[in-house]
């Protein structure tokens, strides 16, 4: 048993490589990340997921909401700062002290997946959230997973590790090489970083005002009187008897917003969609990244410094990551565009909406059992009108 044990655990990289990755080890787990998708089918076949309003269970492995979403949240912001500040020195072999600057598109789109986090971990729970369900242990170490696995990618691709492609595509060193895109092409590529920094934070503001209007309503229907008449107010669902007077804590208390309400005028889940959109954003602004980079190291050539830089940002993966069906029409698209693939965000795109797909459809489902169809007015979990969906 020993001997079995040991034969599966030397092909394993140090402990090092995988807490700091080398380009070999980030295309090992960029390879694995892409093919989340596939792990999402369980969800699509049970309703089970202990946190939020379906923590409806006891259980000896459900942890307290707020710091339970707080531990799983905040390993996204702190990997990947201590990726961004570690991975160049090590790969430059500089000293401590004096980490190679990332270029300012780079630093960008680490500061915008920074504040999302940020949002996500401490003021939705702590400062905005009138209350927290549980959340089961399993659920916690899921999701501090997926998080350590998207900010490692994402912090490998930041720093300039080159992943070879196939299909081959356009990266770093051979953008420059490639056919020259068409002129309305090219004025389109111009203008995508732009476009997806503005559409990132479009969709972080549309998914903070749909989730503070979740809480705004459960806080009302806390304060409301029992005796009141809630002909005129949203549905309401006790999962417990809540105490008398109403408790400020507004636990397991949970509505429906009317469809009057902005933003879920005809969707229940607005706020997963506008996630969906700052990702997207995110991807878009990320096809600067790696032209960013190149640019940087070649116009300060000459120095020390820059030669450091270089060979960090065009760290190399000895291997090639076989691109998944569903990455490739990004890939072909960036590539018609003139624009380097920015594979780690369209993999977190893709990974985001497949993982909260299947919560809003059985939330939808959730809905109609605890308000009646009536009250979801046939609005869809995140496609308008759409009851399967």
């Amino acid at each position: 048993m020993g001997a079995i044990i040991s034969s599966c655990w030397d092909p394993l990289p140090p402990l090092t490589d995988i807490l700091l990755p080398t380009p070999d080890v980030y295309l090992t787990l960029l390879n694995i990340f892409q093919y989340f998708p596939l792990f999402t089918i369980v969800q699509w076949l049970t309703a089970w997921h202990p946190a939020g309003k379906t923590s409806m269970t006891t259980s000896i492995f459900n942890l307290p909401g707020r710091w339970a979403w707080f531990a799983m949240e905040i390993v996204s912001p702190l990997n990947l700062v201590y990726l961004l500040w570690q991975l160049p020195v090590k790969l430059a072999d500089t000293t401590p002290t004096r980490p190679i600057p990332l270029p300012w598109p780079n630093k960008l789109l680490a500061a915008l997946f920074v504040v999302h986090y940020l949002n996500r971990a401490v003021v939705s729970p702590f400062l905005a959230a009138p209350s927290m369900s549980p959340i089961h242990l399993f659920i916690l170490a899921s999701a501090m997973l997926f998080n350590w696995f998207n900010s490692t990618c994402l912090a490998g691709w930041l720093v300039g590790y080159d992943i070879p492609l196939r299909p081959a595509y356009p990266s770093a060193p051979a953008a420059a090489s490639s056919p020259s895109p068409s002129p309305a092409a090219a004025a389109i590529s111009g203008i995508l970083p732009t476009l997806g920094t503005a559409l990132f934070l479009a969709g972080m503001a549309g998914n903070i005002s749909a989730e503070r209007t979740l809480f705004r309503l459960r806080r009302e229907e806390a304060a409301r009187p029992p005796s009141a008449s809630t002909s005129a107010a949203p549905a309401t669902a006790t999962a417990t008897a809540t105490s008398n007077p109403p408790s400020p804590s507004t636990a397991k208390i949970y509505i429906i917003p009317p469809p009057t309400t902005p933003l879920f005028a005809t969707i229940l889940y607005p706020h997963y969609v506008c996630e969906w959109l700052e990702w997207t954003g995110f991807a878009l602004a990320g096809t600067a990244v790696r032209a960013a980079t190149a640019s940087t190291t070649t116009t300060t050539a000459g120095s020390a410094t820059a030669a450091a830089a270089a060979a960090a940002t065009t760290a190399t993966a000895s291997g090639t990551l076989q691109l998944a069906p569903w990455l490739r029409p990004a890939a072909q698209l960036a590539a018609h565009l003139g624009r380097p693939v920015p594979v780690p965000a369209a993999v977190f795109v893709v990974n985001a909406v497949t993982n909260m797909l299947p919560h809003a459809r059985w939330g939808r489902r959730w809905y109609v059992e605890r308000f009646g169809e009536a009250a979801v007015a046939g609005r869809g979990a995140v496609v308008p009108f759409c009851e399967w969906m």
